[in-house]
């Protein structure tokens, strides 16, 4: 039988007094805060790229006193892969998570990998994860067992709750957990953003007088979206943009927790999303601004997010960085900012600290970037260049309304060649003008099927659902490792 932990029963690792102190505020290392928002569009923000200037004041501070990163990529253009790419600092291939997962999947994060709070622990810090996992929700892969002194959150998707647009009935109730138990069914989503932020705010205080890590991660603006009373229609741009507000008031919940909790300056706060806008969803989805596609894709409306970085007084205030930079470099930079020690397997990121510092001349550290859509590479960026290989990828024909997907079918994408500096839409293929460029990055897509693998996918068109009308051919490669493999009974969380 399936049963809600009571709250009084529940049991929360706090970590004031589990680890010890760092010795002194000026040898302690700096906080940390990620803000992950889902599904926000690069053209979401008027003090980002937005299109529609929308105002959102503490965004907008976020990027007058931080640097705004305006080639910024994350690890997958849907939800698991990118969020294990960021917790891990390696391409989801790399460590089997390159699909999302389901409620209740037999995978999640390997207990072999190295997640950015396990790193950080060992140097004293206090870590909490706030919002969606989705990285596993048995028992052995919850944020608990990965890091976190603290977990309050959704373990997968909002969406993937009984009353699924297109699923009815087909996942069990939406599980709001503490810890490793749950204490509610079905929660008010309209209320999750604010819950977020109280939970957020309440480790902040808590842990002022030593170094602490911060994982908030929201679940909107992720469909089906919902919003406190307090912001319906404060935006303007109807319910996706009040959501918007209300994701602008929590960070500025945030900022002022820090300034009261004399933090501040020793916070270095980042804020991206974990993909592009969800356009199927039509008036519920976000923007691109002016990048091509969006969620699902491999073009860079799927892949290249909004991202800013403040810190005062080490990160350069109104800065922008226009060098190719990703979510998997979060890792890397962060354990050398706290003198932790990396990961023994091989990661994907690099320290980018010399391009958040405003180093004079800093270039990106990757000479090469891949876009897989699961297990299958569909394009590769080096420079200003993008080569897209050809693929078919399922795009949205017709945008849906009032929180219903639209149509979707497979769509047949030639192979081309962009010059991003000059083309961000990509739009016009340039290929035929420089063939040196093409036959360089092809040596790049070699030497990722050699170590990160390949497929290929086949459409089986008499099938109208998605997951029926294809097939996916998978051609390993050398450096990829396994997910972990459950070894707790289905749903066991679930039970007392």
């Amino acid at each position: 039988m399936w049963v809600i932990a009571a709250v009084a029963g529940v049991v929360c690792r706090f970590s004031v007094a589990a680890a010890p102190a760092v010795e002194d505020a000026a040898a302690r290392p700096p906080n940390v805060i990620v803000v992950l928002t889902d599904d926000e569009g690069y053209g979401d923000r008027g003090a980002f790229y937005s299109l529609t200037g929308m105002h959102s004041p503490h965004y907008d501070r976020l990027v007058a006193e931080g640097m705004r990163f305006s080639d910024f990529y994350v690890g997958s253009s849907v939800c698991s892969p990118s969020r294990a790419a960021l917790m891990t600092g390696c391409y989801p291939q790399r460590v089997g998570l390159p699909v999302v997962l389901e409620a209740d999947p037999n995978i999640g994060i390997s207990a072999e990998e190295r997640t950015i709070p396990q790193l950080l622990k060992a140097r004293g810090y206090a870590t909490a994860c706030v919002g969606k996992w989705h990285l596993g929700d048995r028992p052995e892969f919850l944020p608990t067992k990965r890091g976190f002194d603290e977990y309050f959150g959704l373990p997968y998707s909002n969406d993937m709750r009984p009353e699924h647009p297109t699923k009815k009935n087909f996942f069990p109730d939406l599980p709001l957990m503490e810890g490793d138990h749950v204490i509610e069914f079905n929660p008010d989503l309209s209320q999750l953003t604010r819950r977020y932020t109280e939970r957020a705010v309440s480790f902040i205080e808590r842990n002022r007088e030593r170094p602490f890590f911060l994982y908030l991660a929201h679940t909107m603006p992720h469909v089906p979206l919902a919003v406190s009373e307090k912001f319906k229609g404060s935006s303007g741009r109807g319910l996706y943009g009040d959501v918007l507000m209300e994701l602008d008031w929590s960070m500025g919940e945030v900022l002022a927790a820090l300034k009261k909790n004399g933090v501040d300056e020793r916070t270095l706060v980042i804020w991206l999303s974990d993909n592009g806008p969800w356009l199927t969803y039509g008036e519920h989805a976000g923007s691109p601004g002016p990048l091509r596609d969006g969620k699902t894709t491999t073009f860079d409306g799927g892949f290249r997010v909004p991202c800013v970085m403040r810190w005062p007084g080490k990160v350069p205030a109104g800065r922008v960085c226009r060098e190719m930079a990703t979510s998997m470099d979060i890792l890397p930079t962060v354990v050398k900012l706290a003198g932790a020690e990396m990961p023994q397997r091989k990661i994907d990121g690099k320290d980018i600290w010399p391009l958040m510092s405003g180093e004079m001349g800093a270039r990106s550290p990757h000479e090469v970037f891949y876009y897989y859509n699961a297990w299958c590479l569909e394009a590769v960026r080096s420079g200003r260049w993008k080569l897209v290989l050809p693929h078919d990828q399922y795009g949205v024909v017709e945008p849906g309304k009032d929180g219903m997907p639209g149509k979707q079918a497979w769509q047949h994408v030639n192979m081309a060649l962009y010059d991003l500096l000059n083309d961000v839409g990509e739009q016009t293929d340039v290929a035929g003008e420089h063939a040196d460029v093409v036959n360089r990055l092809l040596k790049h897509v070699a030497e990722a099927r050699e170590d990160l693998g390949d497929g290929v996918i086949q459409v089986i068109p008499e099938k109208k659902d998605f997951f029926q009308s294809r097939r996916l051919f998978r051609m390993p490669g050398k450096g990829q490792r396994a997910a972990g493999a459950a070894t707790s009974p289905a749903r066991s969380w679930l039970a007392e």
